[in-house]
């Protein structure tokens, strides 16, 4: 019974949005300290638009509620933040694509986008609380 409403839908995508933002995080400080390293290129995160792909599928996920049940693609299972390295820019004649101000802006955008989800997760599990104890 936890483990269901631990690992609902919402919960899942909850968690993977803070991943991926703390994934995004690493890849960011990794883009910043290597700005001055002749032929790095920079790597961004892919997670939003799989969550958005993931939203706009029109079909209900499949839930197995019995183990002689027919195994179903897992929802979330198409969500994993992934890694890609931008190979196809240079900045300079060194081979660097690291602009230190888009970086920069990316790690103030990616502070607010973890707060929002901080914030709503932290939402979720008052609803739960609120739910266990009938609202008292």
């Amino acid at each position: 019974m936890l483990d269901s409403i631990l690992s609902s839908a919402p919960a899942n995508i909850l968690e993977k949005a803070l991943s991926s933002s703390a994934l995004r995080q690493q890849v960011i400080s990794n883009n910043i300290a290597n700005v001055n390293t002749p032929g790095f290129k920079r790597s961004t995160v892919s997670f939003e638009d799989k969550l958005q792909q993931a939203m706009n599928q029109t079909q209900l996920p499949l839930v197995r509620t019995h183990q002689n049940h027919l195994a179903a693609e897992k929802f979330e299972g198409s969500m994993e933040p992934s890694v890609v390295v931008d190979n196809t820019t240079s900045m300079r004649v060194d081979g660097n694509n690291v602009d230190i101000d888009k970086e920069m802006a990316s790690l103030a955008k990616n502070s607010i986008y973890y707060s929002a989800v901080a914030q709503q997760m932290n939402k979720y599990y008052g609803i739960l609380k609120s739910a266990i104890r009938e609202g008292k």
